[in-house]
């Protein structure tokens, strides 16, 4: 029996294919595709934005290394100038020259604005330039630290009283007109003639032993040579698309007192002001800016970070960023050439899918037809085709066979899918093992791998220092002979050279006895736990007056155990400082050692008891393991599984207990020296 599509009920079944096959011809064309071009494009903006903070993120990294690298090098400068033998000299009158002529001649050549050294009594002995008779301030932070002994380098803002007496070129140098700047905070202010100052002060030993401080500085407002090795630094030539351009500058509060941005051709914006958005967020909340913001005149992709004094004080801004308008005529651009391209691609391809439709819907309708016919019981119902001019002609013949054979196949696709089920299930089974025993060989693989890695960089490290080293020591020795009918000629020298020799090898040593434990196994002898403590302490003494962290010692033991002494120190002071980053707004630190019974054996017990934050099991099930570390940047994760190693080579053994909120207590067992 044929059934035709012109029978009861055909009509609706194929009127209903055809618009079915219409659509699915057109949606994807027309619906489909522009959803996913428009959901594509709206990522792909979303994604450039987040390239383009992430892009001027990292140039303000730049820039703050950049600061912070100036610092650093004009503490070392005035360190070392205070440092030298012709500055002591020259200070004892030993040499002909005058103390303000030697400060002049380095202040020139070290780049600074200003180097006066001060007496132990707080008075300035000599300045460079000289000084104008106005008193110095003597009480800042930095120069406070130099008496104490100490080296200190901050970024100062100076008062305009400050800089005249130091020199009133400086007091005229840092005086900048203020600019009306929209977006800006209201002020009535008409300049700023306070000045933003890379301050450093270092430790000057005088003749009778007692301390004063060499004092330098350099600068900011409109030093211009500053603001343009950062521009050149972060935004070298081709860095950036053609038509942008990159900017850097030094703020002091919200003003402009070092820029290459300009507010017309050949001038810069200096005393122009951030807006007030941007001033809120980084000068009064201590948060990086990220993002677009109008800079003077136009809109730039701009990263703002804030910049404290030697008080802690937030008192400027460092920013960098580039001109935004290229970026957005190429996203424009490459938006309008997507849009255009589908057009054309939709105009040239819906008229042939129409045309191919129309030749489906036929063949269809037929199929349709018999379908709902053997579905109302007419199991003889066929499509009575007689031949196929394609594909669809070919599927309706098959339909009239696969009718014929469907009860068969529904029974076998029945018994095929109940031993499909019981396969299914083997089959998973056995992945899910596999899986799981390929993650443990993995685990353990990167481990090694990792391990291995760092003994062999270690083990090279070591090795590359060795040879300089040895070279330094070789001359040195050869400098002693040629200085032997003079032994009282750079006698401290030598010796400091020496000791940092020696100090240098001792951890050399140490990084090989890392790399090859089982070549540098150390020296063992019998030692007492408590004098091993009482050694490790000065090395911890600043963690643990840092922290405001009370230490209570319990030593009960009276035994002695057998184990390296540098090795037992290295596993205290780890377990120590673990404990005091464990407690950084303060507690109680306790070393207690008894003696005690292990597995039968005698020995003594050392505990490393804190009242810190504590952790939870997942972290203790965990903290032996190389490279597992909850201090971030802190930590390498192998201080404590390094711990667990020495512990165990002297057939000792190490636990830990912890109770979140409340602390953490580390005991050790170590056997009894025989």
């Amino acid at each position: 029996m044929s059934v035709s599509p012109e029978g009861a009920g055909a009509r609706p079944r194929g009127r209903s294919v055809r618009f079915r096959l219409l659509a699915i011809a057109l949606l994807p064309t027309l619906v489909v595709v522009p959803l996913l071009l428009g959901a594509t494009m709206a990522r792909w903006n979303a994604k450039f934005d987040a390239l383009l903070a992430s892009k001027v993120h990292g140039d303000l990294t730049i820039a703050h290394q950049y600061l912070a690298r100036l610092l650093e090098i004009t503490g070392d400068h005035v360190q070392a100038l205070g440092l030298s033998a012709l500055f002591r000299d020259v200070a004892a009158g030993r040499q002909d020259s005058d103390l303000s002529e030697l400060l002049e001649t380095r202040r020139r050549a070290l780049g600074l604005d200003f180097l006066y050294v001060i007496d132990p009594g707080g008075q300035v002995s000599a300045a460079a330039p000289p000084a104008t008779g106005a008193p110095l301030r003597a009480d800042w932070p930095v120069i406070e630290a130099a008496l104490r002994g100490e080296l200190r380098t901050a970024i100062d803002i100076f008062t305009a009283q400050d800089l005249a007496a130091l020199s009133p070129h400086l007091e005229e140098r840092a005086r900048i007109e203020l600019v009306p700047t929209p977006n800006a905070r209201p002020t009535d202010r008409a300049a700023e003639t306070s000045g933003m100052v890379v301050h450093s002060a270092a430790a000057v030993r005088f003749e009778d032993g007692r301390v004063g401080a060499l004092v330098g500085g350099i600068l900011l407002n409109q030093n211009l040579v500053f603001i343009d090795t950062i521009n050149d630094l972060v935004y070298r030539a081709a860095s950036l698309p053609e038509g942008s351009q990159g900017t850097a500058t030094l703020f002091l509060g919200d003003v402009r007192i070092s820029t290459n941005v300009r507010l017309f051709e050949g001038k810069r914006a200096l005393g122009t002001r951030v807006s007030n958005a941007v001033r809120t967020q980084v000068l009064e909340e201590g948060h990086i800016w990220l993002g677009s913001a109008f800079v003077v005149n136009d809109w730039y992709m701009s990263a703002y970070e804030p910049i404290t004094d030697s008080y802690g004080t937030r008192v400027g801004m460092l920013y960098v960023g580039f001109l935004e308008r290229p970026f957005f005529e190429a996203k424009l651009s490459t938006v309008l050439s997507v849009v255009l391209a589908f057009l054309v691609v939709a105009a040239a391809s819906v008229p042939l899918f129409l045309r191919w439709a129309r030749g489906i819907f036929r063949p269809l309708e037929r199929m349709n037809a018999t379908i709902a016919a053997v579905e109302t019981g007419e199991r003889e119902a066929r499509t009575g085709l007689k031949h196929a001019d394609d594909e669809i002609g070919r599927v309706a013949l098959h339909l009239d066979h696969l009718l014929d054979q469907l009860a068969e196949r529904e029974r076998e696709l029945v018994r095929w899918n109940d031993e499909l089920n019981v396969k299914v299930a083997e089959r998973t089974r056995d992945l899910e093992i596999a899986n799981r025993q390929i993650e443990a060989t993995t685990r353990q693989l990167i481990m090694s791998e990792k391990l291995a890695a760092i003994g062999e960089v270690t083990a090279g490290v070591a090795h590359e220092i060795n040879n300089p080293v040895a070279v330094i020591q070789g001359n040195l020795d050869v400098l002693r002979d040629v200085l032997a009918d003079h032994p009282d000629r750079g006698r401290t020298e030598f010796r400091l050279i020496d000791e940092q020799i020696d100090r240098i090898t001792q951890i050399v040593n140490k990084l090989l006895q890392f790399a090859r434990p089982e070549e540098y196994a150390g020296f063992v002898e019998a030692n007492a736990p408590a004098e091993v403590i009482s050694d490790c302490l000065p090395l911890v003494q600043h963690l643990l007056n840092r922290s405001a962290i009370t230490l209570v010692r319990e030593d009960a033991a009276s035994r002695l155990i057998v184990m390296n002494r540098t090795e037992l120190q290295q596993v205290l002071v780890n377990l120590i400082v673990n404990a005091v980053h464990a407690m950084p707004q303060g507690g109680r630190l306790t070393l207690r050692t008894r003696d005690a019974e292990h597995d039968g054996r005698p020995g003594i017990r050392i505990e490393v008891d804190d009242t810190g934050v504590g952790m939870s099991e997942e972290v203790l099930a965990r903290i032996f393991d190389p490279f597992f570390t909850t201090k971030r940047q802190q930590g390498t994760g192998l201080g404590l599984s390094i711990t667990q190693k020495l512990i165990a080579q002297q057939g000792g053994a190490i636990d830990v207990r912890s109770t979140p909120g409340e602390g953490t207590t580390f005991s050790i067992f170590l056997p009894e020296a025989n």
